[in-house]
């Protein structure tokens, strides 16, 4: 039987357009009253003191419009996965059938999975909450002697995606000069250096969003999934394992509220210290806090999946996708319409009291 929606459940419907499909900064993920974003000496003292943490409730899902009846429906929803940074717990959810919880090897992504024949064809609602802590993740400071890759996550991290090549003109913008060979924490620093002075966070201009390197290369601008790819193109040419990271960004304040849309970052890995964050488009978008943004991340998000070309599991009959932070839905083998979708991205601060 499919489980009902618990009573405390909110839901925000968002329409499918720019709002719900852009990377989202921090600030920009609102509440229904509007606050000023942390300030640089805010963040500042809470690094000083002790890594941060924040506990909320997370909406996520998507209604399914004018499936015909008797079609194969099948839709992979991602789960948010418990790590160091943070850990997940499912409260509930609405769904019109039992999933499949599958897990894809490449990257080790988890998912919810549906495969059935709806038998009318009205409105077919997905969702799921969970509660979530997230810890600010401050990676200058955390070091682990034993950090290592194995060969195999090692050669991932270092190879090429579709979008994110390691060779050719990419390199032609690295300036040699700015390129620091002292250890590999201070090549990702000259790196989220360069990225930040060759990219301006703008999304006024169609082409963004796509993580698309060569585009990033000539445009100069762009979203967050574009200025974390660049750094990746530069930083895996270099030999320094680079990956990708996809969420949710919080605003600064508590509260609830909805969430327009998704936010990316990229981490780089050192043996014999471990995953080293760079959030370069908060960076942009924020100078004071461009010395914060390489080695931390605040608490104000969670992750959701790692990676680019992802093969779900099971393995959906179109392409791979370009990333795994929305739901991935198809009738009858085909990817279904994105306009005849409406997705839900909410959340709800949890107050000690």
């Amino acid at each position: 039987m499919p489980n009902r929606a618990q009573p405390f459940i909110l839901v925000f419907a968002l329409a499918i357009g720019a709002a719900a499909t852009g990377c989202q900064s921090e600030d920009a993920a609102t509440s229904p009253v509007e606050q000023p974003a942390v300030s640089g000496s805010t963040v500042a003292q809470n690094t000083a003191d002790q890594p941060k943490s924040r506990t909320f409730e997370l909406d996520y899902g998507v209604t399914v419009n004018d499936v015909p009846e008797g079609s194969r429906l099948r839709v992979w929803l991602p789960m948010p996965q418990s790590t160091a940074a943070q850990q997940i717990r499912q409260l509930g959810r609405q769904v019109p059938v039992e999933p499949k919880q599958t897990t894809e090897s490449k990257y080790g992504n988890r998912m919810l999975h549906f495969d059935f024949k709806p038998s009318s064809p009205r409105p077919i609602t997905f969702q799921v909450t969970w509660q979530i802590t997230r810890n600010e993740v401050l990676g200058l400071d955390t070091v682990d002697p034993t950090a290592g890759l194995g060969d195999a996550e090692r050669k991932i991290y270092l190879a090429a995606n579709l979008k994110v090549p390691i060779a050719g003109k990419p390199l032609t913008l690295i300036d040699p000069n700015r390129l620091s060979r002292e250890n590999p924490i201070e090549l990702g620093r000259s790196l989220y250096e360069q990225v930040d002075s060759h990219m301006r966070y703008d999304k006024s201009k169609p082409g963004y969003g796509n993580g698309d390197v060569l585009w990033a290369c000539d445009s100069g601008f762009g979203n967050c999934t574009d200025f974390h790819s660049l750094f990746i193109s530069w930083a895996r040419s270099q030999d320094l394992p680079a990956r990708f990271e996809i969420g949710f960004p919080l605003p600064p304040d508590r509260g609830e509220g909805k969430i327009g849309g998704y936010h990316c970052w990229a981490q780089f890995h050192v043996d014999g210290h471990g995953w080293v964050p760079t959030d370069i488009s908060e960076a942009d978008k924020h100078p004071d806090l461009k010395s914060y943004y390489f080695g931390n991340l605040s608490e104000n998000r969670v992750q959701f999946t790692i990676g680019r070309d992802i093969t779900l599991e099971p393995a959906q009959d179109g392409d791979p996708l370009n990333y795994f932070i929305y739901p991935h839905i198809e009738v009858d083998g085909k990817t279904w319409s994105v306009e005849k979708t409406e997705r839900t991205f909410a959340f709800r601060d949890k107050v000690d009291r």
